[in-house]
């Protein structure tokens, strides 16, 4: 089954105004009932009794009035999910319908479903069609008043957008709740809930003196782990005041949280709705990275008010508008809350794990795409990710004070606004005066450019001639690229290390320390230099590009010790390892001694050095991984391989470093003192101390020895946290070393009276590296009691095991593809969202060597065989098997 391809130049206004929505939505357990008003106009544009189309999915049509009259058969028509009003009034009118709904049967997680006896909706981009009749489309924007009615022993808790202005006690032990929004909104930001829950109440004191009431929901019992991710809330709203002058609009924010959900969590308007994963949280049951993701994704979801809610998106072409901006402003707060380096190297290091390899597959676009079939299918890396990559370099190019200016002036004129891409980079250029029509490049073309660099010295006239080339490898459906506006910032090196000067600078654009490539190639000739320079490019990653230099390897060495940029010091360290284990794949892992000899060093070296941070040594030590290796590599990939050199590499590495390792470990905590700096706590020098503690137990663990593996298993039964715990459990099972398959059951044991904990267990399970990952994946995903109807449980098995046990996934025998792709088809009944994500693990099936790649395609077209199958689930079906 597939849908209508819907392209951007074909995009038109909505004929109608809906100024206004009422809706009752009646809610029991059987069966829901929703009643809605609209009051309809049409726009002076709009031709006399043209049609009004509604959008209208699986819903069962019971009353239909407009201006308080039935209407015929004849007036109207419900088929192919629109309702048509033939010939609608010419003035203002209203419109009633009245329809059915079954929340209780709806597994796919849109529009309104129950869920551990919670009703609870997701409406972004097209849920709310399977609620009530709406131009079910982000541009048209309309106020809404909503009136909950349940029974009240089943559902105490009635929420919806906006302030809540009436309540009020029913019949038959029912009771109501009217919620009224202000703010015109799209009905993708439409939410309710209702059911028993608990709550932890605040308030928040906006700049203006505005006293906001904040409360987070959650199941009964677990009010108290929502703790965090209020102080996450109430840093990011005055962190929103500080850096952006944006205040809060409402009289109150609410979340809930709930454990069956698509996403991550969803930014409705004053009732932001969250899988529960980013939400729940003490040191018992969530390590430091939950800590990290609850912080930045509430800041994500709260920052959407203005950038997503206020000013929304025209179409949804335009989805990098809103969702590249925020992933910016969060990734913004979240480098000011902790360390701006570190923030850097990880969303850097994130980017191309997942985005680099979406731009070079079958899936590739360009953040805002021209054409779709499916929309749910593009909440992708790149429209996140490197939608925020492109807003970083605008920032870059302008400068704090004068991004700042733009985005006042976006604020100021778009405000009630459904807009574009264009409109937003309008105001850069309204306010600072600089032509973007080659930047804006950026948005619409897909792939990920690759700088070429080499340089040149002249000793006789002291000049360096540096070059810089840019190309772009041909994506579907766009074969022709043109150069784009690249900042790329630098410094050029001197032989002690610190940054030189020059006279004078000619052949191209250079603003202070950025070089703006806007050719196929770019030539520019430094003069005046004392010595020869060292080019230290593309610092704090300035652009989302691989860059290829011709710098040896003891100059990248130098640069890994001496660069004053944290972030080119990281890189230089991965390159040498990365350019190690590719050698080593292709030489049948054949290892130039010397080559890891001056790696332990250049690390050990690192490890020593006081003036850096516990946490950018963790990241430095964490070599790259298999995924970064394989795109290393490029095709001909044999996942085991890479798996293996990797191995071999920490395994020399720590043979070097071990007593330096062990000396750090012992340093940095004491396993047997549950008041040392490892509690727990949420304090950024214990989370920093904590992240590099366990990044050397992974170094140590690699080792293979006796000694190390018992470190391990005593840091796993007496941790005093679930950082300590999972830090022990990950690195006995990545190097399937001593008691790891004892350790994993125990855990396993002790996980499944939390869910939380126990996705944690399902995905250790699934990425363990043995050859017996496969076959216990099939038996807990087969097993009576594995609910596959939830979201978070497929997604830490399946979806695991898909991503990220790249060497048993693509096992020679072909049987970890046909297993995950009979899975996809199980899920697709259910949830076909879902499955559409769990098939993005086949993305780099063409790269595999010929015989696993011609495996996977043929488990990918037995499943396109298969019918029937879901628009969501066939559009990346299509997609991947076009690679």
């Amino acid at each position: 089954m597939t849908k209508q391809m819907h392209y951007l130049k074909d995009y038109k206004p909505f004929p109608y105004a809906i100024s206004s929505l009422e809706m009752r939505i009646e809610i029991a357990p059987e069966k829901s009932f929703v009643s809605t008003k609209l009051t309809i106009e049409a726009k002076p544009e709009t031709k006399t009794g043209a049609e009004l189309s509604l959008n209208g999915e699986e819903l069962e049509l019971l009353e239909i009035r407009v201006n308080g009259a039935d209407l015929s058969s004849a007036e109207y028509e419900f088929a192919n999910d629109r309702l048509r009003i033939f010939q609608p009034p010419e003035k203002s009118f209203e419109l009633e319908t009245k329809v059915a709904l079954e929340p209780e049967t709806n597994t796919s997680l849109m529009g309104l479903y129950r869920s551990n006896k919670i009703w609870c909706t997701q409406c972004e981009a097209e849920g709310f069609r399977r609620i009530s009749f709406m131009a079910d489309r982000p541009d048209v924007m309309t106020r809404y008043r909503v009136r909950l009615e349940a029974d009240k022993k089943l559902a105490p808790v009635l929420l919806s957008n906006g302030n809540l202005i009436e309540t009020g006690e029913l019949s038959n032990g029912r009771h109501y709740a009217v919620w009224d929004d202000p703010h015109p909104k799209p009905s993708y930001l439409f939410a309710m809930v209702a059911g028993d829950l608990d709550v932890l109440r605040d308030r928040f004191i906006t700049a203006s003196k505005k006293k906001v009431d904040l409360a987070i929901y959650s199941e009964r019992g677990k009010k108290e782990r929502c703790a965090y991710a209020m102080d996450a809330l109430k840093r990011a709203m005055k962190w929103d005041e500080e850096r952006f002058g944006r205040q809060y609009d409402l009289d109150v924010f609410n979340i809930v949280a709930v454990s069956d959900f698509n996403f991550g969590a969803m930014e409705n308007k004053g009732l932001n709705i969250f899988n529960d994963k980013y939400i729940l949280a003490d040191p018992d049951s969530a390590t430091d990275i939950d800590y990290y993701n609850i912080e930045r994704i509430v800041a994500h979801e709260y920052f959407h008010n203005w950038t997503g809610n206020r000013i929304t998106c025209r179409d949804w072409f335009q989805l990098c508008l809103k969702e590249g901006l925020t992933v910016y402003r969060d990734q913004e707060f979240t480098s000011d809350m902790r360390s701006r380096e570190v923030k850097r190297i990880k969303d850097a290091r994130d980017l191309r794990t997942t985005q680099f390899l979406e731009d070079s597959g079958p899936l590739a676009h360009p953040p805002r795409p021209d054409h779709y079939a499916q929309i749910d299918n593009f909440y992708t890396a790149t429209v996140y990710n490197k939608g925020a990559e492109v807003v970083r370099m605008l920032a870059t190019l302008f400068g704090r004070k004068g991004f700042k200016k733009a985005m006042d002036l976006y604020f100021e004129r778009h405000d009630g606004q459904a807009t574009t891409i264009e409109k937003f980079l309008e105001v850069f250029q309204d306010s600072c005066g600089r032509d973007l029509s080659q930047f804006s490049l950026w948005y619409t073309q897909a792939g990920t450019p690759e700088i070429s660099a080499s340089g040149k010295w002249d000793q006789q006239n002291k000049t360096y001639r540096l070059s810089l080339k840019q190309k772009t490898a041909p994506t579907p459906d766009q074969s022709e690229k043109q150069a784009l506006y690249i900042p790329i910032k630098f410094a050029l090196v001197g032989p002690n290390g610190k940054d030189m000067e020059w006279e004078k600078v000619s052949g191209g654009i250079v603003e202070n320390d950025l070089i703006i490539v806007d050719k196929n190639e770019v030539e520019l000739v430094f003069k005046g230099l004392a010595n020869r320079p060292i080019p230290s490019l593309l610092r704090q990653f300035s652009a989302p590009v691989k860059l290829v230099d011709d710098l040896s390897e003891e100059e990248q060495f130098f640069l890994a010790r001496h660069d004053s940029d944290p972030f080119n010091r990281w890189q230089g360290l991965q390159s040498i390892a990365s350019s190690i284990m590719s050698a080593a794949v292709r030489a049948d892992m054949a290892f130039d001694a010397e080559q890891v000899d001056s790696l332990a060093t250049a690390l050990g070296d690192m490890l020593k050095n006081e003036n850096l941070d516990a946490e950018f040594k963790a990241l430095a030590l964490n070599l790259p991984g298999e995924k970064a290796i394989a795109r290393a590599l490029g095709k001909n990939i044999e996942p085991e391989k890479i798996s293996l050199a990797r191995r071999k590499l920490l395994h020399q590495i720590s043979n070097k470093l071990g007593a330096l390792l062990g000396e750090l470990y012992h340093t940095l905590g004491d396993n047997d003192d549950p008041g040392s700096q490892n509690s727990g706590s949420q304090d950024i020098e214990q989370v920093q101390n904590r992240a590099l503690r366990n990044q050397c137990l992974m170094m140590m663990v690699a080792a293979g020895d006796r000694q190390s593996a018992e470190l391990a298993a005593r840091q796993y039964y007496g941790g005093a946290n679930m950082s300590e715990k999972m830090a022990a459990l990950d690195a006995s099972v990545a190097f399937w070393s001593g008691a790891a398959e004892q350790m994993l059951e125990h855990f396993g044991a002790s996980a499944t009276s939390d869910p939380l904990i126990y996705d944690k267990w399902l995905s250790l399970s699934a990425t363990r590296p043995d050859q017996g990952a496969l076959e216990r994946v099939k038996q807990i995903y087969n097993s009576p009691g594995f609910p596959k109807t939830n979201p978070n449980r497929v997604r830490s098995l399946i979806g695991s095991f898909a991503m990220n046990n790249k060497s048993q996934f693509a096992r020679k025998d072909g049987q970890g593809f046909e297993f995950v792709a009979a899975v996809c088809q199980e899920i697709d009944q259910i949830n076909p969202q879902l499955a559409a994500k769990i098939l993005s693990g086949f993305a780099d099936w063409a790269d595999l060597e010929a015989n696993r790649g011609q495996l996977a395609k043929q488990a990918l077209q037995k499943l396109a065989r298969t019918s029937p199958l879901s628009p969501t689930l066939s559009d990346i079906l299509k997609r991947t098997l076009a690679g």
